[in-house]
């Protein structure tokens, strides 16, 4: 039976995938509870499109492809509705990582985010990243050079700060 053709295959892949695409999502919206509803989403749509997914593909590809559209929607979404002022001010709890090192997260963008997460946190090859982002893999290995001096540069410049307190 091709996968997530039953309820069966839906559970097996919450269980599989859900806990790694929930970390995912928070670390590109910077939220736990909309990172918690993105995950829902993106298994909601996966079901409703589970007749779209061809059998012999990466699953957690399609996956991850899913939590990351919805979470880019949820971001047009919140820009829309909160002034500026309050994204700066929304929560990041859960969050396993130091407070200087989220601050400098949260100054990439959204797609910055989550080819860092990927590629750092979960150590994901540039050929996986490719079929997750549908780019060529030398294109995100680009971007994710760019990503990580931006990042190195944001942290060198909080220390600075820092130490001139």
């Amino acid at each position: 039976m091709d996968t997530l053709k039953r309820e069966a295959d839906l559970e097996q892949a919450v269980n599989t995938y859900g806990h790694s695409l929930l970390r995912y999502c928070q670390h590109i919206l910077c939220d736990y509870h909309e990172a918690q509803d993105a995950v829902q989403t993106a298994f909601l749509k996966a079901w409703e499109g589970r007749e779209k997914f061809q059998s012999g593909t990466n699953l957690s590809a399609w996956l991850y492809r899913l939590c990351y559209t919805t979470c880019m929607d949820i971001l047009r979404r919140r820009k829309r509705l909160l002034p500026e002022p309050e994204l700066a001010r929304r929560e990041t709890s859960q969050s396993d990582i130091s407070p200087e090192l989220r601050w400098a997260l949260e100054q990439l963008s959204a797609q910055e985010r989550a080819l860092v997460f990927q590629r750092v946190m979960e150590g994901r090859s540039y050929r996986e990243l490719a079929e997750v982002y549908r780019v060529p893999a030398a294109t995100l290995r680009k971007r994710y050079e760019r990503a990580r001096d931006k990042l190195a540069q944001l942290l060198s410049e909080e220390g600075k700060t820092d130490e001139a307190k």
